[in-house]
């Protein structure tokens, strides 16, 4: 069942959304080779307390952390761990909060020092594709706009579109429905109205879209062992167009104050 929210609903969601827009944004601040993904997470599980709200994913289907960090090759869900970044990574950093009973969940991948051009290309290209998606969360389409905006544009350069894996309704539960794909065709798909809340989360791998779990059973990493970029927004239709959230204001002023860093 779909849950629409009220304009009262989604302004109590949009609190939830900008406070881990805000963690993020602390995140960019520490994020350089020698930091640890746990020294990380233990930065933002203070900072989410400290601002009145909860950590979304802490205890979530057992989640052991507060974030969610994949490095490289790990596509989500990678969990975080002593070994330190490395300059040439790329760490994709999930979040959730949860305050006055509704979710804010979203995400970005983050350069660790200099990296590729070629790794550049797939950050900024997955990020593109996420504004792509969002510009069809209007009502009166369909969910399989969106899905083709993403995956036309990412296919386009050569990329590896993640099926398994899926953005999702969002509300007084982490997940909710409708499920979000990264693919499929347009005029498809569940009908979008006013008060849908979204999260839209392009999965994008540099090579194959194929993806596999590892042992520790919850780190999804390419089966090529190729790089992996991810992005997401929290996303409301008001007055029949798509409003964002969250907001990547706060990672991109933090950037820019460290030299050389991508945006």
């Amino acid at each position: 069942m779909i849950y629409y929210k009220s304009r009262e609903e989604i302004e109590l969601m949009r609190e939830s959304a900008l406070i881990v827009s805000k963690t993020l944004g602390l995140m960019a601040e520490e994020i350089k080779p020698g930091i640890t993904p746990l020294q990380l997470d233990k930065l933002a599980e203070n900072f989410i307390r400290d601002h009145g709200a909860e950590p979304g994913f802490l205890g979530l289907y057992d989640y052991p952390n507060t974030i969610i960090t994949s490095v490289n090759e790990q596509v989500v869900h990678g969990l975080p761990t002593n070994r330190p970044l490395e300059e040439g990574d790329i760490v994709g950093l999930d979040c959730g909060a949860l305050k006055n009973g509704f979710y804010g969940d979203h995400a970005y991948t983050f350069a660790v020092g200099e990296i590729s051009h070629e790794v550049k290309q797939l950050l900024k290209v997955t990020k593109d594709s996420l504004y792509l998606g969002i510009e069809q969360m209007k009502a009166g389409n369909r969910m399989g706009d969106i899905s083709y905006a993403i995956q036309s544009y990412t296919e386009s350069f050569g990329y590896g579109v993640v099926r398994e894996l899926v953005g999702h309704g969002l509300g007084k539960k982490m997940h909710e429905s409708p499920e979000v794909p990264n693919y499929g065709k347009r005029g498809r798909g569940p009908l979008l109205k006013e008060g849908l809340v979204l999260a839209i989360e392009p999965m994008i791998n540099m090579g194959t879209r194929r993806v596999v779990q590892k042992a520790d059973g919850w780190t999804i990493v390419t089966a090529d062992g190729m790089p992996s970029a991810h992005f997401e927004h929290d996303v409301a239709i008001v007055d029949g167009k798509p409003e964002i959230l969250s907001t990547f204001d706060y990672i991109e002023e933090a950037l820019k104050k460290v030299n050389g860093v991508f945006i």
